[in-house]
């Protein structure tokens, strides 16, 4: 068992079990952090109430929560609320989305993202502070007089490209990558640390907390095949994604999201290689996967990763990946 890194869980969405049932069982198994996520069909603050609740010492986070369907200051008393039940348990975890949830959900204009996160961070860190009054002024928000709600509770922002790595260096206490091939995780968390320099803060003070897609099965191939329609989704799907495997991996990069945009999806599945999922996420038998995770977790910059099995798994796959893969299991 590696002892060097702690290892969070992104709760997945079961037809068998709920979610707290698993946050319970992660809580035993020794995972550092429950994380939920967010997009349509449940709300992550809800989620996270019931699980301060019913759980005692695992720390509980939003991965994530769009920083335009609710204001800076929803967002901070949504996350004190949840802390004020799970006294430093909380990391709020936050994000620009995509232009598809924005616009055609939540019926918004996408624009400015990460000058949106840069001051819906700032502003939401004021809220949490203790100060006597919150006077804000930046491009989208223009806000006064009203007392900070004296909450301890870092944040972090899920960036991908350069613009809003650097926005995560200037203002987040962490950065949540996803599909960046760890191997290149150092190169690209330099943006992140040059702009943390530039404002006078300490680099190593910003928590680095990946998504790990994994899954794990006595069939090798059902492993990858579900790793591999997770990549697919989100190189098809996202240009963002698609441009940050595509500096390890661009032609198969290009091949996936073309099979992706002409509806093929089992063809851009195909696309992703083996080498694509070894080097964006963890997948095989219980050894073989064990071994490569445990390669990731002794990766210095990795401070609290999250173990991310794919939608595309089965119940039974995802309970058996939860299981493997936890700390006191390996």
């Amino acid at each position: 068992m590696s002892t060097s890194t702690p290892l969070g869980l992104l709760l997945p969405d079961l037809s068998e079990k709920s979610p707290v049932s698993v946050a319970e069982r992660a809580e035993e198994w020794g995972y550092d952090a429950v994380w939920v996520s967010e997009l349509w069909g449940t709300d992550a603050f809800v989620q996270l109430t019931e699980l301060a609740t019913r759980t005692e010492r695992i720390d509980l986070g939003t991965a994530i929560v769009n920083v335009f369907s609710r204001s800076p200051a929803v967002i901070a008393m949504a996350a004190a609320s949840v802390d004020r039940l799970a006294p430093g348990r909380v990391t709020l975890g936050v994000g620009a989305s995509t232009p598809k949830a924005i616009e055609d959900l939540h019926g918004m204009e996408y624009d400015n993202p990460v000058r949106r996160i840069h001051e819906t961070v700032e502003l939401v860190k004021s809220y949490l502070s203790d100060a006597d009054a919150v006077d804000y002024e930046g491009k989208l928000f223009d806000t006064a007089d009203f007392p900070g709600l004296d909450a301890e509770i870092p944040v972090f922002n899920a960036a991908l490209g350069p613009a809003n790595r650097r926005a995560t260096g200037r203002v987040c206490d962490g950065w949540i990558p996803h599909n960046i091939p760890f191997e290149t995780l150092d190169d690209a968390f330099e943006v992140v640390a040059d702009a943390a320099r530039e404002r006078g803060r300490d680099p190593e003070e910003t928590a680095v907390a990946p998504y790990v897609p994994a899954a794990v099965s006595d069939d090798q191939t059902e492993a990858y095949d579900a790793v591999r329609g997770h990549l697919a989704y989100y190189v098809g799907s996202g240009e963002g994604y698609r441009r940050a495997v595509a500096t390890a991996f661009p032609d198969e990069a290009d091949r996936v999201a073309e099979a992706w945009r002409n509806g093929d999806r089992a063809a851009a599945s195909d696309a992703v290689t083996d080498e694509m999922v070894r080097a964006l996420g963890v997948a095989g038998t219980p050894d073989e996967a064990t071994e490569q995770l445990e390669t990731i977790l002794d990766l210095e910059l990795l401070d609290r990763p999250m173990l991310t099995v794919p939608r595309q798994a089965d119940d039974d796959l995802t309970l058996e990946t939860i299981e493997a893969l936890a700390p006191e299991n390996r």
